[in-house]
């Protein structure tokens, strides 16, 4: 029981001690987490699953909406992006589809990627995040 709850620990330590821009990187990494586990679900039939985690990866995208800073003009970019998921989180839930939430995992593999790589540029550049 020692080895679950030091886990756990390590999980909370690394959410409360990361940057905003680390936070926003585990975000991204858990909505990719909770499609991947929808998609298995969907194909092994678990629909109440599927339908837990797709909301669960929702409920990330809508966090990442409502906590962007409008007075940069990228930020409606960003909400355009996250618009655009949501509404195909809806639609993969409605119709238990798989395919639509691959499109979603390619769209946040994507955003990921360039997240990580901005996070590296501002790093190099001495840039705090």
């Amino acid at each position: 029981m020692a080895l679950p709850n030091a886990y756990a620990q390590y999980k909370n330590s690394k959410v409360l001690t990361a940057s905003p821009a680390e936070l926003t990187l585990l975000l991204y990494e858990g909505a990719i987490k909770f499609c991947n586990i929808a998609v298995l679900a969907i194909e092994q039939k678990e629909i109440e699953k599927a339908h837990t985690n797709i909301c669960k990866a929702q409920r990330i995208i809508e966090h990442l909406m409502v906590t962007l800073d409008m007075k940069y003009p990228v930020a409606q970019d960003f909400d355009n992006m996250y618009q655009y998921i949501d509404r195909r989180l809806l639609e993969a839930n409605i119709h238990k589809d798989p395919e639509i939430l691959n499109e979603v995992l390619t769209h946040l593999h994507a955003i990921k990627d360039t997240w990580k790589e901005v996070m590296r540029i501002n790093r190099e550049k001495g840039v705090v995040c």
